[in-house]
């Protein structure tokens, strides 16, 4: 239940960053670099939650499921 919310929090964090780096992209005329900033730190969340799923299916925290998850279970006929 915990990497969920992780994965969550990060997801949340990286719409965040996307928005605010949006705000200063229409709004900010100042010469500072803060859209370029804002989309730096939405890569490294984009990384961190990457490599945060590769930990969390190898440790076996989360599993991977289709849209319907008992559909692919085989029914044995005799």
């Amino acid at each position: 239940m915990l990497a969920k919310i992780v994965i969550v929090v990060l997801l949340l964090a990286i719409l965040g960053a996307l928005m605010t780096s949006m705000l200063f992209l229409v709004r900010d005329g100042s010469e500072r670099k803060r859209t370029l900033t804002g989309l730096k730190i939405r890569v490294a969340l984009s990384v961190t939650l990457i490599l945060f799923l590769m930990l969390a299916y190898h440790q076996g925290w989360i599993h991977p499921h289709g849209i319907y998850p008992g559909a692919n279970e085989q029914t044995s006929t005799p």
